[in-house]
């Protein structure tokens, strides 16, 4: 767990951040308030149960402003992933949490739909292991209010990952799981 974790937390610091994908993510990791939270069960129901008991633990934690739950065993197939993230996304519905909370999803082999699997833009979702990022709604939208253009980021992260070029989003995503191996 531990091993997974500071993987995580490598390609957080050394992609996301130091690259500026998420703009709004080198505040909080400042502040040491995002969680990082390792579901090893290979069971779905279990997973589920799990993300909903992390949901209350924001709820409970506010100083918590943001939890990477990341899955050690349950949805290395990125297609078995994206079914596990429309059943986690009806779930939080189900459980009261739309509106106060939204998953963001990253895996290893992220694609985005219609392109190709060597695209560098998908790195801006690529992650050393499937991770459901657990935003708190009403902390993204303040955020939003306070950057300039914010409808931008997307855009602005294919073009950035694509100038850098398949290679290098390779090398950074692989320094990172290679480094704590």
């Amino acid at each position: 767990m531990k091993k997974i974790i500071e993987q995580t937390q490598c390609w957080l610091d050394s992609v996301i951040i130091e690259h500026n994908i998420c703009p709004f993510a080198k505040r909080e990791r400042d502040k040491g308030s995002i969680r990082f939270i390792v579901n090893d069960s290979s069971e779905m129901s279990e997973t589920l149960e799990h993300l909903v008991r992390e949901c209350e633990h924001l709820d409970e934690h506010s100083e918590v402003e943001t939890s990477l739950f990341i899955l050690a065993k349950l949805g290395q197939d990125f297609n078995d992933y994206l079914d596990l993230l429309d059943i986690a996304n009806q779930l939080l519905i189900e459980q009261g949490y739309e509106g106060i909370y939204q998953l963001a999803s990253f895996h290893p082999d992220y694609c985005f739909s219609g392109s190709d699997e060597n695209d560098p833009a998908n790195y801006t979702n690529r992650s050393p292991y499937p991770t459901l990022h657990i935003i708190r709604e009403e902390s993204l939208e303040k955020a939003l209010q306070t950057y300039p253009q914010p409808e931008q980021i997307p855009e602005r992260n294919i073009k950035y990952c694509q100038k850098l070029g398949l290679e290098k989003m390779q090398q950074m995503l692989e320094h990172c799981t290679s480094k704590c191996r």
